[in-house]
């Protein structure tokens, strides 16, 4: 057969109780498609028509099945072909485990495929969108029997690029690579946000030279960081990591820090860990001022005008016999935002309390000492300018980092109120994107910068599946279409941020889910491990019932009688776990499965 293979894999069912059953028995009825209960009756019915049996295994707290139920069984034509080439069953994995059991996999919906002596056909795990489905539906009618080869699925393609397109930035994003030692083929060397974190996206959805490619740069860009004190230096020249330039900025110290903990979470190399707290320590003794606020950069002379290598090259300290190098100990919103959202990611990887403890202290500073009447940020005590749009931006990305790291839906309030002033602020009026600052009454317009429209591409986006607020989508949309321009797609070594930004608005985020009391020692423990978990682009969020519904209800949860965890990917959902290892490796289990579907 011309159709994919299946997945073989492992699950394990849990029980729901009775009322959700009822619950998906009154869903049977809304279904365009009529379907039967599993019984004998239909394998005889297969039998005595001539047709394969369709067994669509559900889960009621499946998002991605009640997505399936809308979307895919709600085509005409997938209704047609069900109707005319197929015995059509439902059942509920849950009600029925014995089914759960024998087609084992690692995630829901499962769509099985079944001759009528009860020969398995065709097997499949997580949603199929319509189109696909048909394709799916019309290859096996035309040849129902077992399926002997494999076919991969094509990419998926953001709707900001065609296939062509999508197809040469790719090509570009690899050819930028430097094979030998490492970064960009340029002569400076440093980690770039987007080139890595686009590769480290790729690497989980299974594709191994995107993670030599992360891996390889990684691994070269811990020759940035000071082995004295901690911190990295901007870059190196030469085309190697060796001749350092000493400066040590904040966005620098945020970006390394963020990328190491991401990687640590999705390697657990110990190298990572090891990096980032090297940065963390440079953070709290160097750059953190008495009251927890975040100071900008370190000088990297101790004489202005003098190199100071020689300086860098000593221990602590006989470096502080000679001297300090000048810290600028403005306390900017969008550095505070920088390090607070680098600091809970790594929290968030790490488990470690004084980071997110620094991360919070930081943000309370700056929503005290930075905000503006509106919601937006100021920049600095005596601004000649502004607003800006980084200052917002970067803040909102931290009050969403929190709100992921603790569950506090104060957090992602707070994010709400400031992202919701972005668009009117700093949209552009004649084209896509943001705008970096409001226009100062100068001749000189503000312009529409790459790094920032990233930002804001994955900060909306991420906090429109975190509200399921359509502004929010669109926003995130307004910004790609500015990365997706022309203009941006024919500028060198930018290509990565067009990449990440149209993958981020193609499909969903990870979303882990754990119900249950933030007082429960075992939901505590879930949700710790939500957050170990591996993935960039993740949706976590901590439900307990006390609190009232989620912010953005999208799936239905049973109400067991303890905390329990829950994990989809862009096709697919986990079974219920409620202990913390079960958990972790469900999630490693369906990342795994995912991977095996992806060319």
């Amino acid at each position: 057969m011309t159709v994919m293979r299946a997945l073989h894999r492992r699950f394990i069912c849990g029980w729901l109780a009775l009322a959700l059953t009822l619950l998906t028995h009154a869903a049977h009825a809304a279904s365009p498609i009529v379907w039967q209960p599993w019984s004998n009756a239909a394998f005889e019915q297969a039998q005595a028509e001539g047709k394969p049996v369709f067994l669509y295994l559900e889960a009621v707290w499946c998002h991605w099945c009640h997505v399936m139920q809308d979307e895919t069984f709600g085509s005409e034509a997938v209704v047609s072909l069900l109707a005319e080439h197929f015995v059509v069953v439902r059942a509920d994995h849950d009600a029925q485990p014995a089914l759960a059991n024998r087609f084992r996999d690692y995630g829901w919906p499962a769509l099985i495929f079944l001759a009528a002596d009860g020969t398995e056909l065709v097997k499949r795990a997580g949603y199929i969108a319509p189109d696909d489905f048909v394709r799916l539906l019309t290859a096996i009618a035309e040849d129902p029997t077992p399926e002997r080869r494999s076919v991969r699925a094509s990419a998926r393609v953001g709707d900001a690029l065609n296939e062509a397109e999508f197809d040469r930035l790719l090509a570009t994003h690899i050819g930028d690579h430097d094979a030998q030692r490492g970064g960009l083929r340029l002569p400076q060397k440093f980690l770039d946000r987007a080139h890595v974190e686009y590769d480290m996206t790729r690497a989980l959805a299974g594709d191994p030279a995107a993670a030599r490619r992360a891996r390889q740069t990684l691994d070269a860009a811990t020759g940035l960081i000071d082995p004295a004190w901690g911190g990295v230096y901007q870059y190196s020249t030469g085309g190697r990591w060796d001749r350092l330039h000493f400066e040590k900025i904040m966005r620098s110290q945020a970006r390394y820090l963020r990328l190491y903990a991401l990687a640590y979470a999705q390697w657990q190399v110990p190298e990572y860990a090891a990096a980032a707290r090297d940065i963390q320590r440079y953070l709290m003794d160097f750059l953190r001022g008495p009251e927890g606020a975040f100071y900008v950069s370190q000088d990297a002379d101790v004489v202005q005008g003098e190199k100071a290598g020689d300086y860098f090259a000593l221990d602590d300290a006989a470096r502080r016999k000679v001297g300090m190098p000048r810290i600028d100990r403005n306390r900017y919103a969008d550095a505070n935002g920088q390090a607070a959202e680098a600091l809970a990611v790594w929290a968030a990887a790490s488990g470690e309390a004084d980071a997110l403890a620094a991360a919070e202290q930081a943000v309370r500073w700056t929503l005290g000492h930075r905000r503006r009447d509106d919601g937006s940020f100021a920049h600095g005590d005596h601004d000649i300018g502004g607003p800006y749009l980084s200052d917002s931006l970067e803040m909102a990305r931290a009050l969403l980092a929190l709100h992921a790291v603790t569950g506090q839906r104060d957090w992602l309030r707070e994010a709400t109120t400031t992202a919701d002033r972005l668009t009117p602020l700093f949209a552009a009026r004649d084209g896509p994107g943001f705008l970096t600052s409001v226009a100062d009454g100068t001749p000189v317009a503000p312009v529409a910068t790459i790094a920032e429209n990233l930002d804001a591409a994955l900060l909306f986006d991420q906090l429109h599946h975190y509200t399921g607020e359509a502004r929010h989508r669109r926003a995130a949309e307004r910004a790609l279409r500015f990365l997706a321009s022309p203009q941006v797609r024919a500028q060198r070594f930018e290509e990565s941020s067009v990449l990440l930004a149209d993958h981020a608005l193609s499909a969903p985020p990870l979303h882990l889910v754990v119900v249950g009391a933030k007082d429960d020692p075992a939901a505590v423990a879930l949700h710790r491990t939500a957050l170990a978990s591996p993935g960039i682009r993740r949706r976590i969020e901590w439900w307990d019932r006390r609190e009232g519904p989620l912010p953005n209800a999208d799936v239905a949860f049973p109400a067991f009688d303890r905390p329990a965890g829950y994990f989809c990917t862009a096709s697919r959902c986990s079974a219920p776990s409620f202990d913390a290892d079960q958990y972790r490796q469900r999630i490693e289990a369906l990342i795994a499965a995912q991977a095996a579907d992806n060319p």
